[in-house]
């Protein structure tokens, strides 16, 4: 087992700056090549209060700020423009920072991508709907146009 930092948020494991333990080959092959993690020291205690600084910062500063976002972001519908073939076939699928960019462009809200749960990948044209994790408490859907270009 080894015990390390996660440095970014890892589905089914945790947020930034928790310390978890994991099987070694699990830490050494995939969390930390990637930057996911680092390793547990005596003097990490520095670097995890930093972290959640820095985490806090970047969150919404409450849930009456986020429920606010949440319904602005349900009253708009979100033009993904993206190169397709014929029939509406993308070339590619539609990425999360895809739809963190088109929200950007039609609202000015900064969501982080990986804070979006596409539930599918989007491989067509058309009308989806996306879920964005703006706070703890609070998720908004968010739905999406997927245009050819």
């Amino acid at each position: 087992m080894a015990k390390i930092i996660l440095t970014h948020s890892v589905a089914n494991l945790g947020e930034p700056g928790d310390i978890v333990e994991v099987k070694g080959g699990y830490a050494r092959n995939y969390l930390l090549p990637r930057k996911l993690a680092t390793r547990w020291t005596k003097g990490a205690e520095k670097q995890i209060a930093t972290m959640r600084r820095a985490t806090k910062a970047r969150e919404l500063a409450s849930v009456e700020d986020a429920l606010a976002v949440a319904d602005k972001l349900r009253q708009t519908a979100v033009q993904v423009p993206v190169r397709a073939g014929a029939g509406g076939r993308l070339f590619g699928t539609v990425t999360t920072a895809d739809i963190a960019a088109a929200v950007k462009t039609a609202t000015g809200l900064d969501l982080d991508k990986r804070k979006i749960d596409l539930p599918e990948r989007i491989k067509t044209t058309g009308d989806y709907t996306v879920q964005a994790r703006l706070h703890d408490s609070v998720a908004a859907q968010v739905n999406i146009v997927v245009v050819a270009v």
